[in-house]
């Protein structure tokens, strides 16, 4: 249903805006802070906008059933029922990411560490300007829609004025709706009716839970043994085009040269009189000495 009051696009628009904001504040501190920008930085702003609409749409369905359940409350306890319901699941999934990332900077490659401090500080960002900005928002957007404003120029809309005589573009843009039926209170989503009544019930049975904790006990032996064979390392294979010349040559010197060892290479920065046959004698000295 068109909904002139309903729309919820500046709310959208906000959220998106968050997690630009959390970009910018990140790389703004750590520019600061003179960690060197690298090119893998640059896919970072699309990390903090997943996290961030996700974020954003669970305090948006939070607030949507903290407001069917008190119709009448104030806006103040409505936006404390939504962050009780909401926030922890938000800061366990920034703790989680930003955990992580942190952890990636006690790597020796300098480009993945400067990747893991933007990305984990851009995390950071992200939940504080969610649990401020982005909440004031959605007061701001719930007074709107509790004073029948239009969602663009935020002037009233008449609601109740008769609809049969307007066109369906008329009733979308200027008054409230597009349907001229009388609006029915709205109710439960089906996917929400489906976790409430079959998949709660199914996943609280006793057996059920049984068979959770031995699959979650599975699952965290296989991480652990995981977690011992790794590797530090990058196989630069992976950075090639796969049409490159560079992935047979690797592969080739894998599969003749590998048992030898990384090659010794001796560099002689200045000039040298590679006539004296001393000279030539001193040099293969020296890089018999280095094998």
């Amino acid at each position: 249903r068109l909904s002139c009051i309903r729309n919820n696009i500046w709310l959208a628009s906000c959220g998106v805006l968050s997690s630009g904001l959390a970009v910018l504040s990140s790389f703004g501190l750590m520019l600061f802070c003179g960690v060197p920008f690298v090119v893998t930085v640059a896919n970072a702003p699309f990390l903090i906008l997943g996290v961030g609409v996700d974020d954003m749409f669970i305090l948006v369905a939070s607030w949507e059933q903290s407001s069917r359940k008190k119709e009448k409350s104030s806006v103040k306890s409505l936006l404390a029922e939504t962050y009780a319901e909401a926030a922890l699941s938000v800061t366990i999934t920034t703790l989680t990411d930003v955990l992580a990332f942190f952890i990636g900077t006690w790597t020796a490659f300098p480009s993945v560490r400067s990747f893991c401090l933007y990305t984990g500080t851009a995390f950071v960002f992200c939940y504080v300007y969610t649990m401020t900005f982005f909440g004031a928002v959605l007061v701001l957007n719930h007074r709107r829609e509790q004073g029948n404003r239009h969602w663009l120029t935020c002037m009233h809309v008449d609601v109740g004025k008769d609809q049969a005589e307007n066109s369906c573009l008329y009733n979308a843009c200027c008054i409230g709706s597009c349907s001229r039926q009388p609006s029915q209170p709205e109710g439960e989503h089906p996917m929400s009716t489906f976790f409430k009544k079959y998949y709660g019930p199914f996943v609280t049975n006793k057996w059920i839970k049984v068979l959770m904790v031995l699959l979650y006990g599975a699952y965290l032996g296989g991480g652990i043994y995981g977690c011992t064979q790794i590797r530090e390392g990058i196989d630069l294979r992976n950075l090639a085009n796969d049409a490159s010349y560079v992935i047979p040559y690797y592969d080739d010197d894998d599969k003749y040269f590998s048992t030898y060892g990384p090659r010794v290479m001796v560099v002689i920065a200045e000039s040298v009189d590679y006539w004296n046959e001393l000279v030539r004698l001193d040099i293969e000295s020296c890089a018999q000495n280095l094998e």
